[in-house]
């Protein structure tokens, strides 16, 4: 590093967990964001701000008007403009001393494996489930260690995958929910603040696994409420493997005529619909309403039925759920469904 770089990143070299070796980790690192949207933005202006030595991100899209409520690196001169060339533009104005790749096209499986080979850490900021699948997958493979975040209405998702053989993302989501059942942002809406808490958040998990010091979201989930200001960790993959076999049987998506027929047959069963409290008034069908974060303080009136229906708006909240019950010792049968 030359003294201008010295200069610019003197508040975090002098912190001692940082200090000058881990600047130079730093320098010498490569990474990939894959995608430029709400979290990529802030992901990306922090990886850059800091000094991480190579940086490139992929977007095959372009900039919408309606992006600017949370792409902060786009401004209304940018509609139009492809993402990734647009957002690389920015980021040598902020820090001249790095080295940048755009991929302004799509990520595919025929080109993610030789994109993916040259960089050392991935963040995926995609807004998709077939890329999400697709970028860990290759992260496998690869044996490259990946950071993880998504963002839903008021809510965030962060973890890191894939470091030093933990566990990947299928080992907390096995299989993408169908189609329907996975709205996008444009469908469900997102404030416009949570993608900057998230993408920021995924840039620290980064920042301190290629500069070597503090605790990573290996083999767990953070869980951001940004409408209640709750923040939880779940160690789900840690409990999953104490037991060979999982006491809590999973079972994939069930209907309302399966639950009905349940119902007639007096079943024992319960219904816990686990999204947020003005959620289930908006529209319901029934059942007790116990939000995913309050899950573990209330895990005792889930646990006395043989059957547990998890209701949810994706199928997402619900998985989740279910993963939750994994670290309960008791034979009982889980299913999701959605409203």
């Amino acid at each position: 590093m030359n003294q201008q770089e010295l200069q610019r990143y003197d508040r975090q070299i002098i912190l001692a967990e940082l200090g000058i070796e881990g600047q130079q980790r730093l320098k010498d690192a490569s990474v990939l964001v894959i995608g430029a949207g709400g979290l990529g933005s802030a992901a990306l202006f922090y990886l850059a701000a800091v000094g991480i030595g190579r940086i490139a991100v992929i977007d095959h899209d372009t900039v919408d008007e309606s992006n600017l409520q949370r792409q902060i690196l786009f401004n209304i001169n940018d509609i139009g403009k492809n993402k990734a060339v647009t957002a690389v533009e920015k980021l040598k104005l902020l820090n001249p001393h790095l080295a940048f790749n755009a991929y302004p096209f799509k990520l595919n499986p025929q080109n993610a494996i030789e994109i993916f080979s040259d960089y050392m850490l991935l963040l995926d900021c995609s807004d998709n489930f077939p890329t999400r699948y697709l970028v860990n997958d290759i992260c496998v493979e690869l044996k490259k260690p990946l950071v993880f975040g998504s963002i839903f209405r008021f809510e965030g998702q962060v973890s890191v995958f894939n470091l030093g053989g933990g566990p990947n993302y299928r080992n907390l989501y096995p299989s993408p929910p169908a189609k329907e059942e996975s709205p996008n942002c444009g469908e469900a809406g997102v404030i416009g603040t949570l993608p900057g808490i998230v993408g920021t958040y995924m840039a620290n998990e980064a920042i301190k696994i290629l500069a070597e010091f503090g605790e990573t979201l290996s083999g767990k989930l953070m869980i951001i409420d940004a409408l209640h200001n709750q923040t939880k960790i779940f160690d789900l993959i840690a409990e999953t493997r104490k037991s060979a076999k999982p006491p809590v049987k999973y079972s994939p998506f069930i209907n309302e005529p399966i639950l009905n027929e349940w119902k007639k047959n007096g079943e024992n069963f319960i219904l816990v619909d686990v999204r947020e409290a003005y959620e289930y008034e908006e529209h319901n069908i029934g059942g007790l309403n116990i939000p995913v974060y309050e899950l573990p303080e209330r895990i005792t009136e889930v646990m006395e039925h043989g059957k547990v229906v998890f209701v949810c708006t994706t199928g997402a909240r619900s998985k989740l759920a279910s993963a939750i019950l994994l670290q309960q010792h008791k034979e009982i049968l889980v299913f999701c469904m959605n409203v």
